[in-house]
């Protein structure tokens, strides 16, 4: 009786939660993400060096990054660079800022949607490339032209967004609201924009995307520095390692911009249960 009550009397382990995924199981995850790069460069290497491809059509990863260290090396890489995120940069605040602005009045109120959206949905679908010559007739090829069309491109993607956020809140939560006694700035503050920030976050990120699509064809039409200008500079003399350069720049930015707003998702919607695959 007295062993019995002895292993009766011993605590009960709490049972272990799941384990969260450690630094080995991210670098694992990271790891996998580098197979596919990997094996389509050491093709792309082993074609090149068995002549299967031109080097003019096709220059070879080494190539490539030989060219990319020369530019290192001499500092005009960096200076085209600089320029061209501060055109990205200018472009996205102000276009998104105003997109987001926009989709905030839109979303709060049916009569600024009935007034707004019809005009803002019909130049949507107007193509960068069809308003180039009236923003080179009303603002020339200096900055102000490139600013504003990156802006444009930038404006949509986070208006959109916005605006579905809002309007997907689940109404149920109004009427909780109601019962708590919320006004109306608690409403806004503390329930339709933390229901909404996925939407929010998601429209930032494809903002950004549309940004640097907006630089690409804002520095092609008339630039004398960026990395868009350095891409027709080596066009003109034929310069295809330079050209990849450039290409490979636009996506390594573009990816560490993306993965930034996907970090900020990451903490700032720690409270979502979703589905992860």
């Amino acid at each position: 009786m007295q062993a019995a009550a002895t292993a009766s009397a011993k605590p009960v382990l709490p049972t272990k939660a799941k384990a969260k995924p450690g630094n080995n199981a991210k670098l694992a995850v990271w790891l996998k993400g580098l197979v596919l790069p990997a094996v389509v460069l050491l093709v792309w290497q082993t074609a090149g060096e068995l002549g299967l491809v031109s080097e003019t059509m096709l220059p070879t990863p080494l190539q490539i990054l030989a060219a990319a260290g020369e530019l290192l090396a001499s500092g005009e890489l960096f200076g085209h660079l600089q320029i061209s995120i501060m055109r990205a940069a200018t472009g996205f605040l102000l276009g998104g800022a105003v997109g987001l602005l926009a989709g905030l009045a839109v979303g709060f109120s049916s009569r600024v949607e009935h007034a707004l959206d019809p005009s803002v949905q019909m130049l949507r679908t107007i193509p960068h490339l069809a308003v180039i010559p009236l923003f080179i007739l009303w603002f020339g090829f200096g900055e102000l032209s490139k600013a504003l069309l990156i802006a444009k491109g930038a404006f949509f993607p986070l208006y959109v967004n916005t605006f579905l956020g809002i309007r997907s809140v689940d109404a149920k939560l109004f009427d909780v609201a109601r019962v708590l006694q919320f006004s109306r700035w608690k409403q806004i503050t503390q329930l339709i924009i933390p229901a909404a920030l996925p939407n929010i976050l998601l429209g930032v990120r494809l903002s950004l995307g549309a940004a640097w699509l907006g630089l690409v064809v804002a520095e092609l039409m008339g630039s004398s520095e960026g990395v868009g200008y350095l891409i027709m500079d080596a066009r003109q003399f034929s310069q295809t390692a330079i050209v990849f350069v450039g290409i490979v720049i636009f996506a390594l930015v573009g990816k560490a911009t993306d993965s930034l707003v996907r970090y900020l998702e990451k903490r700032w919607l720690k409270w979502r249960d979703h589905y992860s695959g």
